[in-house]
C-alpha cells in the first residue's frame, strides 16, 4: 500500500500527544540479555456509526453526511481537524450504507488517517475546505534498500517521479493500487488520491476488501490493517489512535 521507509521517517511528525507513547519497539533487549515476552496485538473496538446530517439522501457528498454538531464535539475533544473528521466519518457512513457487513469505523479510518500522515498535515502540508491537501504529499521513492523497490506504473502522473513509485497523498496510496481503489468521493468527478474525501474512502473500500468485509471482528480488523501495513508497531499504533478517539465521543452520540 505504501512504503514502510517513509513509515520510519515520518513518526516524529505524527505523533500527538498521548499518542506519542504508542509505539512500542518489539526488537527491546533486556539488560540480561533476554527478549521480552511480545505483547498482544490491540485492535480498534467497534463504534456506532456518526449521527447522520438533515441533509437530502441524494447526490450527498461524503463531506456533508455526518452531523455537524457532531463533527464540531468529536472534533474539539479528539483533536482531529474538522475539515478531516467531516472526510473520516462520511467515509464510514457511506461505506455502512454500501457495504454493511464490513462495519469499518470512522475511528479505523481516521487513525489510519493519522498514522499516514497526520490528517494531511505531513511535512507542513495544510487540508483546504477542498478536502485538497497542499503542498501535495509524497513518499520517498520505492528504488529499494529501505523499501520495496517498485518501478515506475504510472509515468510519473500521479506521483511526479518517471522512475520509481512513490506513495502518494495523505493515506499514502502507491499509484498500482489507487488505479484499483481510487474512487470519487467529494463529487467533483475527479479521482484525486490528495484528496481527502477520494483517499478515506478508497481507504475504507481497501481494508474492508482486505479484512474479508468484517471489520468489527479482531480477525477481520487485524487482516485489514496488516494488508495496508504489516509492521507490528503500525499496528500497534493504529489501534491506540482509534480506541482513543473512540472515548472523544460525546455519550449521547455513542
Amino acid at each position: 500500500m505504501h512504503s514502510p521507509g517513509m513509515q520510519d521517517r515520518q513518526t516524529a511528525t505524527r505523533r500527538r500527544r498521548s499518542l506519542a507513547g504508542a509505539s512500542i519497539l518489539l526488537g527491546a533487549i533486556l539488560l540480561s540479555g533476554c527478549a521480552p515476552e511480545p505483547e498482544p496485538v490491540p485492535y480498534a473496538q467497534p463504534v456506532e456509526l456518526p449521527p447522520k446530517s438533515d441533509a437530502p439522501d441524494g447526490g450527498v457528498a461524503n463531506v456533508d453526511l455526518a452531523d455537524e454538531a457532531w463533527v464540531a464535539e468529536v472534533s474539539s475533544s479528539s483533536g482531529i481537524p474538522e475539515r478531516a473528521l467531516r472526510s473520516y466519518a462520511g467515509a464510514a457512513i457511506r461505506k455502512a450504507e454500501l457495504t454493511p457487513e464490513c462495519g469499518i469505523g470512522w475511528t479505523t479510518i481516521a487513525a489510519v488517517g493519522f498514522a499516514e500522515s497526520d490528517h494531511g498535515r505531513h511535512d507542513g502540508s495544510k487540508l483546504g475546505e477542498d478536502g485538497v491537501v497542499t503542498p501535495p504529499i509524497f513518499g520517498v521513492p520505492l528504488q529499494g534498500g529501505e523499501t520495496e523497490e517498485i518501478t515506475d506504473t504510472d509515468q510519473g502522473v500521479l506521483d511526479g517521479d518517471p522512475v520509481h513509485d512513490r506513495a502518494v497523498g495523505p493515506f499514502q496510496f502507491i499509484p498500482e493500487s489507487w488505479k484499483n481503489w481510487g474512487t470519487d468521493a467529494s463529487g467533483d468527478g475527479v479521482l484525486d488520491p490528495q484528496n481527502l474525501d477520494d483517499a478515506a474512502m478508497a481507504a475504507a473500500n481497501y481494508l474492508c476488501r482486505a479484512s474479508d468485509y468484517d471489520m468489527r471482528t479482531e480477525a477481520g480488523w487485524l487482516s485489514g490493517i496488516r494488508a495496508y501495513n504489516s509492521s507490528p508497531e503500525y499496528l500497534r499504533r493504529v489501534a491506540a489512535a482509534a480506541n482513543e478517539y473512540a472515548e472523544a465521543v460525546p455519550s449521547v452520540g455513542k
